[in-house]
């Protein structure tokens, strides 16, 4: 049985975890880096970059790389989170085929699950090259407060990337379980979550094996990339007072502000001041223009000091639906990459009355959770349950718009609930059920999830009818719902068609560009391969013919110089079977000269090989001496 790997899918970086025996392992990606950036870029060949190589081109290539999309995961194009993303990334956002919000590159369109998908594939990738097998099942993580659209797009982001997702996990849940494991004791932990878009804040019991999420609270557009927006504004504003130029309207400059303002807010959580120094970052009719501007940890506090305050009022929600106060909780975590800054670490610290734990690793403890759930869930580790809640209530709109609840919110899953329902006109036939997701007490203030009809009802008086509704949300927190019409006793399972959202045919169509894809990644890594390997090869021919020339025979030396021509012309045509097939041929050539340098150094102990003659001072008279180098230490 092939081993089942979690998946933390960030919205700055991502990461993969495996259960090693007892023990969890991030692993390290062909960078050898233990976490990858959530970013994909289409370059101008066409050719599709995940992870650091779409970082790297960024600044080049902004309009076509994207970044930050899981945001815009299982959101609508006229969402108002949508229409904030808009003026704060280069790349288009368009109104999809079903109406959700998806990014466009190239001139094409793509939803966010499908880029989503292209990052899971590069850690799906990642797994197998440590495992040296294929995967096939994972479970990935979502912020906890993620509503059922949002998962949705994440489960469909797996099937893409052509994976079974077991199991759909809250990060901070997931953390939680990562951080509890191993630890004999039991009590309340608060997990503070702050990510690159996502803020989340759990409250858990722990306790004999036992993990219950008693609350969860959070907000899904406030992370790092807000407070990196934030610093993007005030280097742009500078510049503007400084030279009347507006970089916010130069895609390329805004791309160069963005990498340095993350970077000097990651410098600023060690050090008290940095400097932001971008030459040439745009010109006018005087010529180029220069960017320097220091700036103190000081000055990003005073410039985020709102968006940190905003993590507080989810922490008084969680705290009261949980029904203990911040002097019950025993030990409070941090995740996320934003839990590194000294400020937000000491709002945390003066919030609940005590040092938080740091004794995890923010930015991989979150994946390490999920494999190890996904041990639980194969059967590795055992004697531990998970109990997990619902972020958000969810019911269904009742006469006068009313939303009505079903499922309160914090209700620990799986869960099931049936209600009856009843017709608002006389004789009616037909019902509308729409579900909605949400805290408001209007319907269309929430979150509409879908609708169905419930048809064939007999004809009665208003009221009289009897129609039992059940909701039943699963252990991934995603919801279905049955309609049961109590006159006949006949039961009948209901799909939701949700509003937006990817269809069956969608996602299959997908699924098969991706297996179409990474044949034709396998092909294109299979011929880099084989030019590094002619590379190399080349470099050990030219060498040894201008080092050992006189010792290789005349036919050897054209043969040779033939053969790195061919190589050379393989190499530029990119056809990777002549290219292998002519640096064949070449390292056979290559072990004749070998051969025949051998045999003439053997012919010449001294080390010089026929036609060499040895120029250098004699060492008849040389002894070895005592010398002391600038440390001290004698050698």
């Amino acid at each position: 049985m092939s081993k089942v790997i979690g998946i933390d899918l960030g919205t700055t970086n991502s990461c993969v975890a495996i259960m090693d025996g007892k023990e969890a392992r991030v692993i390290e990606n062909s960078e050898g880096a233990r976490t990858t950036p959530s970013i994909v870029a289409f370059a101008e060949q066409g050719e599709r970059l995940v992870g650091q190589a779409a970082k790297r081109q960024s600044i080049t290539n902004p309009t076509n790389t994207i970044y930050a999309v899981k945001r815009l995961m299982g959101r609508r194009y006229d969402d108002p989170v949508a229409t904030k993303d808009k003026a704060l990334v280069p790349y288009g956002i368009v109104c999809g085929d079903n109406g959700d919000a998806w990014v466009e590159a190239r001139d094409q369109k793509y939803p966010p699950s499908q880029i989503s998908a292209f990052i899971l594939g590069k850690m799906k990738e990642t797994a197998e090259a440590y495992l040296g097998e294929t995967v096939t099942q994972a479970v990935i993580t979502v912020p906890a407060y993620f509503n059922d659209a949002q998962r949705q797009a994440t489960k469909d982001a797996g099937r893409i990337a052509g994976l079974e997702v077991l199991r759909i996990i809250n990060e901070p849940t997931a953390a939680a379980l990562a951080y509890g494991l191993d630890k004999k004791t039991s009590g309340r932990i608060a997990v503070y979550d702050l990510g690159g878009g996502t803020f989340d804040i759990s409250i858990l019991e722990i306790g004999d094996g036992v993990f219950e999420v008693k609350s969860t609270n959070g907000d899904t557009f406030l992370g790092g990339e807000d407070f990196d927006a934030r610093v993007i504004d005030f280097l742009a504003s500078e510049f503007q007072k400084d030279q009347g130029i507006d970089l916010r309207t130069d895609k390329l400059a805004l791309q160069r502000l963005k990498e340095a303002a993350e970077k000097a807010k990651i410098e600023l959580s060690s050090t008290k001041e940095t400097e932001i120094n971008l030459p040439f970052i745009t010109a006018d009719a005087s010529g180029p223009k220069h960017l320097l501007i220091r700036m103190t940890r000081a000055k990003l506090e005073t410039l985020v000091d709102d968006l940190i305050k905003r993590t507080m009022e989810p922490c008084k929600a969680a705290l009261k639906d949980a029904g203990v106060t911040a002097t019950d909780i025993d030990e409070v975590v941090l995740v996320g990459g934003m839990t590194r800054m000294p400020k937000v670490i000491d709002v945390v610290r003066e919030f609940f009355g005590k040092e938080p734990a740091r004794n995890v690793n923010p930015d991989e403890v979150v994946a390490i959770g999920a494999a190890v759930q996904g041990a639980i869930l194969r059967g590795d580790v055992k004697d531990v349950l998970l109990l997990d809640v619902t972020p958000l209530s969810l019911g269904i709109e009742t006469l006068g718009g009313v939303f009505t609840r079903l499922i309160d919110r914090n209700t620990t899953i799986p869960s099931k609930k049936s209600q009856t329902f009843s017709t608002a006109d006389e004789n009616q036939a037909a019902v509308t059920i729409k579900v909605y997701q949400g805290e408001r007490e209007m319907a269309a203030d929430n979150k509409a999830l879908g609708n169905f009809d419930l048809t064939g009802i007999q004809p009665a008086p208003r009221g009289m009818p009897q129609i039992e509704v059940t909701f039943d949300i699963d252990a991934n927190g995603l919801v279905s719902v049955q309609a049961k019409d109590k006159a006949t006793g006949k039961e009948q399972q209901i799909q939701i068609q949700a509003n937006g959202g990817l269809g069956d045919a969608d996602i299959e169509r997908m699924v098969k560009e991706a297996e179409a894809n990474a044949g034709a990644d396998k092909v294109r890594r299979s011929f880099v391969e084989a030019k590094n390997h002619s590379d190399t090869l080349i470099h050990q021919v030219e060498q040894s013919l201008a080092r050992h020339g006189d010792a290789v025979a005349a036919a050897d030396q054209t043969d040779a110089r033939s053969a790195l021509e061919v190589v050379r012309s393989a190499v530029e045509a990119g056809q990777e079977a002549g290219l292998v097939q002519a640096t064949q041929r070449l390292s056979d050539i290559a072990g004749r000269i070998e051969e025949a340098v051998h045999k003439a150094q053997a012919a010449h102990p001294s080390g010089a090989t026929a036609g060499e003659t040895s120029t250098g001072p004699s060492n008849e008279h040389a002894v070895d001496a005592e010398f002391e180098d600038v440390s001290g230490e004698k050698r």
